[in-house]
């Protein structure tokens, strides 16, 4: 999710239980002159989208949510019980980064995150479509444009395919 999308998750856009557990991206949390918050529309009208959940994520976000008492409409992500803002939360997040040992010149941003999604997807076998519509891309294109580097090279897999339909 782009940072925007998951500061403007609230409580009634997860869905953790049952055999599909999945965020509902329909919003994300704007930071206006003041420095105050509001909801707003995502980047793209493809941004809107419903995320799986892995349940390493759901067994997260349900010991965060047992911890903190979170309103249906309230912010599953504050600080201080307030709205994050984007130039508070490079505070935490640096810090934190340099405490897990991250790389700042190899990228260690929440878009890095983003990035890192996206290659795991890639390493276990997705297509382009699927992951465009886990990222909020418009096209698949636009997802191929990022990351065509990260699919492997097809060519044994197309000759393979070839010689078992042609050989006799």
């Amino acid at each position: 999710m782009r940072q925007g999308e998951v500061f403007g998750v609230t409580r009634d856009r997860l869905r953790l239980t049952g055999d599909d557990p999945v965020v509902i991206v329909d919003r994300q949390l704007l930071t206006l002159p003041g420095p105050t918050t509001a909801f707003g529309p995502p980047k793209t009208t493809a941004s809107r989208r419903v995320i799986p959940l892995p349940q390493v994520v759901v067994e997260a976000l349900d010991q965060h949510l047992s911890v903190n008492n979170i309103d249906d409409d309230g912010l599953v992500f504050t600080l201080s019980g307030q709205a994050i803002i984007r130039s508070a939360f490079g505070h935490v997040w640096r810090p934190a980064a340099k405490a897990a040992g991250l790389n700042a010149m190899t990228g260690t941003g929440m878009h890095a995150l983003r990035h890192y999604y996206a290659s795991l997807l890639i390493r276990y076998g997705e297509s382009a479509k699927t992951v465009q519509a886990r990222l909020g891309h418009a096209s698949p294109s636009e997802t191929l444009e990022t990351y065509a580097h990260l699919w492997h090279d097809s060519n044994d897999r197309t000759r393979f395919a070839v010689d078992a339909e042609l050989r006799f």
